[in-house]
């Protein structure tokens, strides 16, 4: 793992580049390479120099305080924003450098769970689900009752189909949404915030339900939270984020026994240390 040095105010090292892939993910070919982004909103500075390397066919985490930038990452992966400076690459080939038809390819290769699950209130669970197929694909509607029925089955929603958004709970509608995120067999799963707004039993059941359609789909699922446990649970590999850099990243279980005073303190949740209120 390359690392420069911080400055001398701030107490800790910032991660630069890509991190060494272990022997179970060989080579050394990313999923996704964030490569030194910029961004910022008028005079806020969101990303500031952010560098990572999301593996291949792993779950990676990256989790950190809130306002650090991480859902503006996640538009930054899948092509809705793109760097002032910098560049993101999926599969070797840049985002920001893509034409309109290009993009839209590549997004297809992404299935994105939000952090509200993004049902449209004007269709029932089945019909959320079937949409992407529908937009994208020109199967006919018997693949298609059969695709989005086995996607239903996968999330434990088999029975509620016809069922409309309003009718499901905050977990129901996280798990309609993952079932959609599924739907078109993505290489790439992003999870923005899966577990805000879940009780900590309905959050370790979801957690739950992503290690196993990772086990049964493979592919790269990256999550973005805050929360710790979830990072514990499913983190195979862990980046932690702070005012729009990473400070540091790694394989899980290097991660939480990191020596970095900032990760420490982050992955223990004490109040001593370089985070504050600010």
């Amino acid at each position: 793992m390359s690392r420069r040095p911080a400055p001398a105010d701030v107490g800790y090292a910032l991660h630069h580049g890509a991190l060494e892939v272990p022997e179970r993910h060989p080579g050394d070919f990313w999923s996704v390479d964030v490569q030194d982004v910029h961004k910022r909103f008028g005079e806020s500075v969101v990303l500031n120099g952010l560098s990572l390397g999301i593996p291949e066919g792993a779950i990676t985490v990256v989790l950190g305080p809130s306002g650090t930038g991480k859902s503006v990452l996640v538009k930054h992966l899948i092509g809705l924003l793109f760097p002032d400076r910098g560049d993101v690459l999926v599969h070797g080939r840049s985002v920001p450098h893509m034409d309109l038809q290009e993009l839209l390819a590549m997004r297809r290769r992404f299935g994105v769970l939000f952090q509200d699950g993004a049902l449209y209130g004007s269709m029932d669970v089945f019909d959320n689900v079937a949409f992407p197929l529908r937009q994208h694909t020109d199967l006919p509607e018997d693949q298609v009752a059969e695709i989005v029925g086995r996607r239903l089955d996968d999330v434990g929603l088999g029975a509620v189909g016809r069922r409309m958004p309003d009718a499901l709970s905050g977990g129901m509608r996280k798990r309609a949404g993952f079932a959609r995120a599924l739907v078109l067999e993505p290489e790439i799963v992003v999870f923005d915030e899966p577990d805000s707004g879940l009780d900590p039993v309905r959050t370790a059941l979801l957690c739950e339900l992503i290690e196993a359609m990772h086990a049964e789909h493979g592919g790269t699922y990256i999550v973005i939270t805050h929360d710790i446990a979830s990072a514990r649970r499913i983190g195979e590999f862990l980046a932690v984020l702070w005012k729009g850099r990473v400070v540091a990243s790694g394989p899980g279980a290097e991660m939480l026994e990191s020596e970095n005073a900032l990760v420490r303190q982050f992955l223990a949740g004490e109040a001593g240390g370089p985070l504050g209120m600010d």
